[in-house]
């Protein structure tokens, strides 16, 4: 079943007419969770406190799982790498090199105190960037996250390419969304991935589908699609701190 959130206005997210544009930070060298964590709870306090403005943070991370707020232990079944708990929502998941994560730290008591709608925005943040190669996401009612059909695998099997999970503090969002460029899928076996056993509904990544893009190319995508939905944003130095 298709997702009713595409029937939702998404216009208000790009925020108020001459607001400040939201930063843009990509950090080259994988960033370890702990770390990232600490950093946007940080982030997010400032925006709350009108202290800074609103941060995209473009990044990978060293293998790992985190687990959401609905995340179950028996949901890890093969403890290969560290896992960490998360006070973003949904269940388990992976992170590692060739996943692209895109912390987004935005004033939604700015621009529109409504999750639903939040979440409807990000997810068409994926869509309209995965669009850029030829590829179709789509929103399903009962699965979080960004899917794509799989016909080749057989009638009704479908891959997710992309997940989401989010916290609020205050009407500031963080944690974000992660999308698979080239992430070895293997690693995704040891979980069942956001709690989704179904066998008809897999794990795939741009490269798995047959596009052998680039994470500069996602990156591109990414930023052109975000100021489709969220509005304006200015680059900084790859070195800068969160």
């Amino acid at each position: 079943m298709v997702n009713d959130r595409q029937t939702l206005d998404l216009k208000p997210f790009a925020g108020p007419a001459g607001g400040e544009a939201v930063e843009w930070l990509i950090s080259d060298a994988p960033v370890p969770y702990p770390e990232a964590v600490a950093a946007m709870e940080a982030r997010a306090a400032d925006i709350a406190a009108h202290r800074a403005p609103e941060l995209v943070w473009l990044l990978e991370h060293p293998p790992l799982y985190t687990s959401g707020t609905s995340g179950k232990a028996a949901d890890l079944l093969d403890p290969r790498f560290p896992m960490f708990a998360s006070g973003r929502g949904g269940q388990i998941t992976y992170h590692g090199p060739g996943q692209r994560v895109a912390y987004a730290m935005l004033d939604l008591k700015r621009r529109r105190p409504d999750v639903r709608a939040y979440v409807a925005g990000l997810e068409e943040w994926i869509i309209r960037t995965l669009a850029a190669f030829n590829v179709r996401g789509e929103r399903r009612e009962d699965r979080v996250g960004v899917w794509v059909s799989r016909p080749d695998k057989g009638a009704g099997f479908e891959d997710k390419i992309a997940a989401i999970g989010v916290r609020l503090r205050r009407w500031v969002s963080f944690h974000g969304i992660a999308i698979n460029v080239e992430p070895d899928l293997r690693h995704f076996d040891a979980i069942v991935p956001c709690g989704v056993a179904d066998p008809r509904y897999g794990v795939t990544s741009l490269v798995d589908l047959g596009h052998p893009v680039s994470m500069a190319d996602v990156d591109i995508a990414l930023r052109q699609a975000f100021q489709q939905v969220f509005g304006a944003v200015e680059s900084r130095l790859p070195e800068a701190t969160v």
